[in-house]
């Protein structure tokens, strides 16, 4: 029915595939459609807040037009309407977007890549493009893509729980066949049918019901969150104490209008004109409470953190946790895997020991005997996952398989080994799949023609050669390894110490009778490990990466240690690590810098936590060395990010502060345990993610600066000017619109700053160090008193100095207040530069490299132009002569020679917190000695 060849699959055909998906259906299954804009309008209006100044809004608008008319009353209510409004509208708009980057981005997580079988060839495609029919090879770590039936497969246990949440491991074989989607492969290997895709599988069912969520809060957010709503309660006391005082002196008779008449006379007042003042002074209250509550800063991280992670693609690192982001800028160590990450995992057999001889290249099978060689195939064709196949155009060869294999695959095609005519020769009758602890994997092959079986062991040749008895020379004798074993380790050390990967293989014989025949017990035999005899022993080159120096050398002038976890010999691994600079000279090692991961398991916790604060380098490690080493480090108050590709790195991917898998080599298992996958499986885009982690917490740091200023200084004037003269120079319209610059404009301008190299010369951010740091509030405090002392200046004597006495005394207030707004907003304008660089003199470097800060304040800049000329009847401001906009640009351009002038003054390196604690508790033991 399926028409599916079992050992070469369908064929790789567009026509066939577009038949079979038209068929039985695509492998994708109907997400739930994410909030639509309408549901965040909704979210961004529940704003308490803003429902009030919607309905002092109303309240205004009809007090207007019934006192003014129609024609003029609408204008104060109708512009607080419209500015909340708009508030509302870039705030929906701003969640919006971002909430459609974080389900594109979700969308990449779920798009793995799977291997199957067509026209013969293994090729890897992604989830989306499996078809039924599809012949696909599974091994431990894998995802089911589908779901099937297996067709053969070698102990294949499959971890059932995403499905039926039974944490059982249940054994696949020929009576239990069945394969569901969104399983894991536990153990073993095999290949399985397609017989169920997308919708039509039970996984596919059980997604389709889930919506994605996106409301994930960071550890920053949530510390942001607290930071909030502390200055909102703040805030919130504020507006209570303004809106008392101002109440207490309108009935009393202290409020004055700009003609100087009295707003409120007992018994003389009319009722409408009372409550228009009544709801003038609670707006203005409310709107403090607008303006002192920083809805900005969650705002800030959603953006700097969706900006980041999709600059973070492009820089191949995917990110599947969000506080992943933030966390990796706080990395203080990075326990990397050797293989692929800081190599580029394109293996080549460059030495080959045959028994005691050395084959030189270029390799040549005639020179061995008949016995070594078809032992030699037999064992590199069996005992390997991988294949060889011909090329689509058919003018060579492709190997399939890990890269290890693929080496000695490919050193196999050089010497002419025959791979189809030895599989077809012998039957496998059991598989121990490779063990990343025992460092082997073996294979149990019978002759057709005969009752002879052989059983092959490959792995690291140190582990296999301690398992030698025996070799077989280059002439198909035995002979004893004892005389010889010298030489075996000393070649072995050689192509260690030239950083190659050794590789042995061995075997060793039984015959059929010794073999369970039941096959339940078959699937549980464990192959004899002991009395091997010894066939080869490889050299494997595997190049580091370019770049990758300069990598572990920017880790190490960022205050971030590179360590190297490898499987590899101690000796391999101390030559890489010479090669990548995370040893810097073999003659200034010192003791425990380099150390194998037996030794490490074996010290006493105290020891070892004194060794992991030294090493550097750990050879021959298995996944639970990674696990304590990570746990140790912990312990020691490092923050951990962790490299792992393998199913049995996610204990130690899970334990660290940051696991990092690879994108490549890594199983489903590594990556679904992962925070942050990296594409290219590269070292350099390990110290990118870095990069980008610190660039998070640094553009949060200025935001925080920027909008903290602008709280302070609004407060400050507001409050200040409503207790001496019963009235607030700042309206409610144009503290809307500042609060749209400072939330909304202002997280969008800086949260997008780029990382710079200055960024990887600053020691990494510790857990506990405070978020607004001694230089933040420096430069903070002496912008603030600056834009305080000068509009208050502005406020009480700005009649004065600009020469207004003698105008009409509303027209008079009016420039005034426009003046005091227009200045208001330069200021913050200029200041959004200071915030860019908070440690450094010149604020315009690199200002042309983030347009979007360019754009939000030259957008700024021409929309206050708008409403100071064009819109006054909506803001309640007058058009400013040249001489007074000159006068509020010299105001706001002073803040830069200012900044500059601040940053010479040094800041205590205790943070202010703990030096006010720290006096708090010395005042109270002074009295109470």
């Amino acid at each position: 029915m399926l028409k599916t060849d079992l050992d070469s699959g369908i064929a790789d055909d567009d026509v066939e595939l577009s038949k079979r998906k038209n068929m039985f259906g695509p492998n994708t299954y109907p997400m739930k459609k994410g909030r639509s804009f309408l549901r965040f309008l909704w979210e961004a209006w529940q704003d308490l807040t803003l429902i009030i100044l919607i309905v002092a809004a109303v309240l205004s608008l009809a007090l207007g037009i019934h006192t003014k008319g129609l024609k003029e009353g609408w204008y104060d209510g109708g512009s607080i309407a419209f500015a909340v409004l708009l508030v509302i509208l870039v705030t929906a708009t701003s969640d919006c977007r971002q909430s459609l980057r974080f389900q594109n981005l979700n969308e990449e997580k779920r798009n793995i890549q799977v291997e199957v079988i067509r026209d013969s060839r293994r090729e890897k495609i992604s989830i989306y493009e499996i078809v039924v029919g599809d012949v696909v090879p599974l091994s431990i770590g894998d995802q089911v893509p589908a779901d099937g039936v297996l067709i053969s497969g070698h102990s294949l246990a499959i971890d059932e729980s995403s499905m039926t949440g039974e944490s059982k491991i249940v054994n696949k074989n020929q009576k239990a066949p069945c394969l569901m989607a969104g399983c894991k492969v536990a153990d073993g290997a095999g290949t399985m049918l397609v017989t169920g895709v997308g919708i039509n599988t039970e996984w596919g069912l059980l997604m389709a019901s889930i919506s994605e969520d996106t409301g994930e809060e960071t550890p920053l957010q949530v510390r942001l969150n607290g930071v909030a709503t502390f200055i909102g309660i703040v805030g919130l006391a504020v507006a209570l104490f303004v809106l008392i005082v101002l109440l207490c002196r309108f009935f009393t008779g202290n409020t004055k209008n700009p003609d100087g008449t009295t707003q409120f006379v007992h018994g003389k007042t009319s009722v409408s004109k009372s409550i228009d003042g009544v709801v003038h002074i609670i707006t203005a209250a409310v709107t403090i409470v607008v303006v002192a509550v920083p809805e900005g800063l969650p705002l800030a991280v959603t953006l700097t953190l969706a900006y980041s992670m999709k600059k973070m693609m492009a820089d191949k690192a995917l990110v599947r946790r969000l506080s992943a982001c933030e966390t990796m800028g706080s990395a203080t160590t990075i326990c990397s895997d050797k293989t692929g990450t800081l190599t580029l995992n394109q293996m080549t057999v460059v030495e080959a020991y045959i028994g005691e001889k050395k084959l030189d290249p270029p390799e040549d099978g005639s020179q061995l005997h008949s016995a070594v060689s078809s032992l030699l195939d037999e064992g590199i064709t069996q005992n390997t996952s991988g294949s060889v196949f011909a090329s689509k155009d058919g003018k060579g060869i492709e190997v399939s398989g890990s890269p290890t294999e693929k080496a000695i695959l490919t050193w196999g095609v050089k010497m002419g080994m025959k791979f189809e005519v030895v599989r077809s020769q012998s039957i496998i009758l059991h598989v121990s799949p490779f063990n990343s602890t025992k460092k082997r994997g073996g294979v149990a092959v019978r002759e057709r023609s005969g009752s002879q079986v052989h059983m092959h062991w490959k792995g690291a040749a140190e582990i296999i050669l301690a398992s030698c008895t025996q070799y077989l020379d280059s002439n198909g004798c035995l002979q004893s390894i004892e005389k010889e074993k010298d030489l075996f380790k000393e070649a072995i050390e050689d192509m260690a110490a030239k950083s190659l990967r050794c590789v042995a293989m061995a075997y060793r014989t039984c015959n059929i009778d010794e073999v369970p025949s039941d096959e339940e017990q078959l699937a549980r035999w464990v192959l004899p490990e002991d009395g091997l005899i010894l066939l080869a022993i490889f050299g494997i080159k595997d190049p580091c990466r370019p770049g990758v120096k300069d990598a572990v050398r920017q880790c190490r002038d960022s205050g971030v240690k590179v360590r190297m976890v490898t499987g590899d010999n101690i000796q391999t691994a101390r030559a890489i690590a010479l090669e990548c600079g995370i040893l810097t000279s073999n003659a200034e090692v010192t003791e425990f810098e380099v150390i194998e991961g037996k030794t490490f398991r074996e010290l006493s916790e105290k020891e070892r936590e004194q060794v992991a604060k030294r090493m550097s380098v750990m050879g021959r490690s298995s996944p639970n060395d990674k696990l304590l080493l990570v746990q140790t480090l912990r312990k020691l108050g490092e923050i951990v990010a962790v490299t792992g590709d393998g199913t049995n790195d996610a204990p130690a991917l899970h334990e660290a502060d940051i696991g990092l898998s690879m994108g490549i080599q890594g199983t489903e298992v590594a990556k679904e345990s992962s925070d942050i996958i990296i594409l290219d499986d590269n070292f350099a885009s390990v110290v990118k993610v870095v990069r980008w982690g610190r660039s998070v917490y640094a553009n949060i740091q200025k935001f925080i600066q920027f909008q903290l200023t602008v709280n302070v200084a609004a407060l400050v004037i507001n409050v200040v000017a409503a207790v001496s003269s019963g009235d607030v120079p700042l309206n409610t319209v144009q503290l809307l619109w500042v609060n749209l610059i400072m939330d909304t404009l202002g997280a969008l301008a800086l949260a997008t700053e780029p990382p710079t190299d200055h960024l990887m010369h600053r020691p990494p951010v510790g857990r506990r160090e405070p978020l607004v740091t001694n230089i933040m509030w420096r430069n903070l405090f002496i912008q603030a008193l600056y834009q305080v002392g000068i509009l208050l200046v502005l406020n009480f004597q700005g009649k004065s100095i600009l020469s207004l006495e003698h105008d009409d005394p509303k027209h008079a207030n009016m420039v005034k207040n426009t003046l005091i707004f227009n200045t208001f907003v330069f200021c913050q304008i200029f200041n959004e530069f200071n915030a860019r660089k908070p440690d450094e003199i010149n604020v315009f470097t690199g200002v042309t490299k983030n347009p979007l800060f360019t754009g939000v304040v030259g957008t700024t800049f021409i929309l206050q132009i708008i409403i100071i000329e064009f819109l006054g009847k909506f803001t309640s401001t007058v058009r400013l002569s040249w001489k007074l906009w000159l006068v509020s640009l010299a105001i706001g351009i002073i803040s830069w020679p200012l900044a500059a002038a601040g940053k010479l003054i040094p800041v205590p390196k205790t943070p202010l917190a703990k030096v006010f604690i720290k006096s708090y508790q010395q005042c109270i033991a002074a009295r109470n000695p």
